[in-house]
């Protein structure tokens, strides 16, 4: 079993009954771990960014939409493998 510590946190009842009715109650702590650590790495990559544009300048609308485009790209292959169950 990895470190682990007990905390308090205040969540609003709403948001804890629709997770626990998802995960269970073992699974509420898994639920959110994985958030926690989604937030963080979310935080480093909008620190990385801000990083990189004052470093190189910002992101023009050309290289935005190149970017898109092969995103959109990956999408299409993704689900042509997965289609075929190439993809897990």
């Amino acid at each position: 079993m990895a470190n682990t510590r007990k905390v308090t946190v205040t969540i609003p009842a709403d948001l804890i009954d629709e997770i626990r009715s998802e995960t269970g109650e073992r699974g509420l702590s898994s639920y959110v771990a994985e958030a926690l650590r989604a937030k963080r790495d979310r935080d480093r990559l909008v620190e990385l960014v801000e990083w990189l544009q004052a470093e190189h300048g910002p992101v023009t609308a050309a290289e935005q939409a190149e970017a898109l485009r092969e995103l959109e790209a990956l999408d299409a292959e993704h689900t042509r493998r997965r289609a075929q169950g190439d993809v897990a």
